[in-house]
This record gives structure tokens, C-alpha cells and sequence, in this order.
């Protein structure tokens, strides 16, 4: 059975399953109105996505695959897409700030230029 989109006059929007030969009008689970059905919506299926951000692309030799070419040339076009995006959409474009220190403490949230670095946790005492 499909499920079919219907509208009552009030303006309540529901879904029912709906044999193919039943065409009568379902009522309104809402206020009990008659409702009419209404045309089927487009169902897109994939995933949005608007590539790689700065930080997630590779940024040695060896996050590359050893500069081949091809995998260069995809990137290129990868970051030549987000930029696009960026200069279209500016929310995408993050903290252009460039990192001080990301190793460590820092790991999990880089320190970038401005920042005041968290204080340091106090070691603890070795044992004898």
C-alpha cells in the first residue's frame, strides 16, 4: 500500500497508507475533517555535502599519496569547489586563523593565532 499526503480545511497535514483502488477521502486525525489528497512530493535521496573543509583536507606529501597526480588534480578541484562555496556562502567558511599548536593538549582543539593558551595541567607527583 502507498502512503498518500492529504490536507484538511483547516490546514492539518498527515500521512495515511492507503489501498491503490481506495480513493476515498481519509479523515483528519487533528479535528476530524475530510481531507484531500494532496499531489506527491519529489524524493531526492543522497547527501548534501559541500566538500572538505580546510582543515580536513591532507596537508603532507604522504596525505597525498606521495603527490600522484591524480589524486592531486581531484583535491584541486575538491578545494576550487569549496572556495566557490565560501565566497558564496560565507557561514562555511570557519576560523581562517592559522594554527599555532596542534599536537598534545591540543590535539582535540588546535590553539590558532589570537588565542590565550589553557593553563597547563599540574603534574602529578612521581612515585618513589
Amino acid at each position: 500500500m502507498p502512503t498518500y499526503d492529504y490536507r484538511c480545511a483547516e490546514g492539518h497535514r498527515y500521512e495515511r497508507l492507503v489501498p491503490i483502488r481506495d480513493r476515498d477521502l481519509s479523515s483528519c486525525p487533528a479535528c476530524g475533517a475530510a481531507g484531500t489528497r494532496l499531489p506527491a512530493a519529489a524524493a531526492i535521496g543522497g547527501v548534501a555535502s559541500a566538500g572538505l573543509s580546510r582543515e580536513q583536507m591532507p596537508q603532507t606529501w604522504k596525505g597525498t599519496g606521495g603527490a600522484n597526480p591524480e589524486y592531486v588534480r581531484h583535491l584541486r578541484r575538491q578545494w576550487d569547489g569549496r572556495q566557490r562555496l565560501e565566497e558564496k556562502y560565507p557561514e562555511l567558511a570557519g576560523d581562517r586563523r592559522p594554527v599555532v599548536a596542534h599536537e598534545g593538549r591540543y590535539h582535540d582543539a588546535p590553539l590558532r593565532a589570537g588565542d590565550v593558551p589553557a593553563p597547563a595541567a599540574p603534574a602529578s607527583p612521581a612515585e618513589d
